[in-house]
């Protein structure tokens, strides 16, 4: 099931929310669209800004829009002249009024597309995509990840025939809708063609407790609900001398 799904699909509404959000059934298709094409003029405008993932809310006339990157100078420019620039283009776009909030990622080596952008300019670089990945891999897993999962399709190392190759380290729970798993999808355009890269991150399990907070919680338990040892009554004590087998 886990493996056939998209892993924040699975997860939505549960642990996990949603990137746009708002509700309007009668302009749904032309609203999707105007949401694609925001997402577009963003990546496009900041591709070297390590923008992650853009998340979108509308109210009535308003629009709020949320850039997460690891870069916010970058995306926010000299004295703001480039977030003002994209504020003009998208209310243009949409015909409503702007609101645009720039949110630094603290951690980028656990965030999943921003490692398969990172490995994807290794790439770009002619960098063997073994040595791109594994390093990926390594500084993910010192950052604190349970576990990551790359894979890498397309013509690897310039070979004639494409192939897909997967690298894997720690656990990867895709079943499991307790589990913070996160993903992303990258693409390198390279020499010989366009290699995407898919990374899958383990980062938390919700719901679990450690075996040394069970311990705690035992304890805490057995304090407040000390043994109390039985005290018999005397016919019932001279019943047992009578009958010691019964």
């Amino acid at each position: 099931m886990g493996q056939k799904i998209h892993p924040r699909g699975l997860r939505l509404g549960y642990i996990q929310d949603w990137q746009s959000r708002w509700f309007s059934p009668k302009k749904m298709p032309e609203l999707i669209r105007e949401d694609f094409e925001i997402r577009h003029m963003v990546t496009e405008r900041f591709q070297m800004a390590s923008v992650s993932w853009v998340e979108i809310e509308r109210a009535g006339t308003f629009l709020k829009v949320a850039i997460h990157t690891a870069r916010p100078g970058v995306v926010i420019g000299r004295k703001g002249a480039d977030i003002e620039n994209l504020k003009k283009d998208i209310e243009r776009l949409t015909k409503r009024k702007v609101y645009i909030n720039v949110s630094e990622i603290k951690v980028p080596e656990l965030d999943p597309r921003l490692v398969g952008q990172s490995v994807a300019q290794q790439l770009e670089k002619r960098i063997s995509f073994k040595r791109a990945i594994k390093r990926a891999m390594e500084r993910t897993m010192g950052s604190g990840a349970l576990g990551i999962k790359v894979m890498a399709s397309g013509r690897l190392g310039g070979a004639e025939i494409a192939r897909r190759e997967w690298f894997h380290k720690g656990r990867m729970p895709l079943g499991t809708i307790s589990a913070d798993i996160d993903y992303g999808l990258t693409e390198a355009l390279t020499g010989m063609g366009k290699i995407g890269i898919k990374v899958w991150i383990f980062k938390k399990l919700f719901f679990a407790k450690t075996p040394r907070e069970l311990r705690e919680q035992l304890q805490r338990m057995e304090a407040e609900s000390p043994t109390e040892i039985p005290v018999m009554d005397e016919s019932a004590a001279a019943r047992r001398e009578a009958n010691p087998r019964g």
